[in-house]
């Protein structure tokens, strides 16, 4: 039986001996004060209660956009040091007269590689950026030279790619390396 029920039973036994009546009404009201001081305390304590678990599951969502932060750095990081790998088989191949003169199973299989290593950088979201005739953008490219032009509309445009650059989702690991066309009158 709970506490609220075992002060009704006190109530209507007080309230049968009709001798009482005053001490009843005083009792009544003592009764009531405590049951609005444990309903506000229940209260209290489900607010308290709704509150901390309200910060848990926030914090649970920090923590994991935290470890999401990280394993996307993490990933920058790594691909960022393949750059260099991506660089040497980008000139190697570029070379196309000492290409071609290379045992026709060696090059498959460096073409094989170097497919493979552009395959993962895909995979993780990794771009190529710095594209002739684009627009230079300061945020993209790194301007290594101007070249003349008296064509105006190539003016800003770029004219050669010296480094590929490299993005990852909004972030630029590397600028691409351009030369850009100056319009001269």
């Amino acid at each position: 039986m709970s506490e609220e029920h075992e002060y009704y039973e006190e109530i209507e036994e007080t309230v049968v001996s009709e001798e009482g009546a005053d001490e009843c009404v005083a009792k009544l009201k003592k009764l009531k004060q405590e049951i609005k001081k444990l309903k506000e305390e229940k209260q209290e304590y489900l607010t308290g209660w709704q509150a901390a678990r309200a910060e848990l599951v926030n914090a649970k969502k920090r923590m994991a956009e935290e470890q999401k932060e990280q394993r996307a750095w993490a990933n920058a990081r790594l691909l960022e040091d393949l750059l260099p790998i991506a660089d040497s088989f980008g000139m190697a191949m570029s070379n196309k007269e000492v290409w071609e003169s290379v045992d026709q199973n060696w090059r498959t299989g460096i073409e094989y590689i170097y497919s493979q290593m552009d395959k993962v950088f895909t995979e993780y979201g990794l771009v190529q950026i710095g594209e002739v005739e684009a627009m230079f953008d300061a945020r993209l490219h790194e301007s290594v030279e101007q070249i003349e032009t008296d064509t105006e509309a190539l003016d800003g445009t770029i004219a050669e790619v010296r480094q590929s650059g490299y993005q990852l989702q909004d972030k630029v690991l590397r600028p691409a390396k351009v030369a850009v066309y100056h319009y001269q009158k």
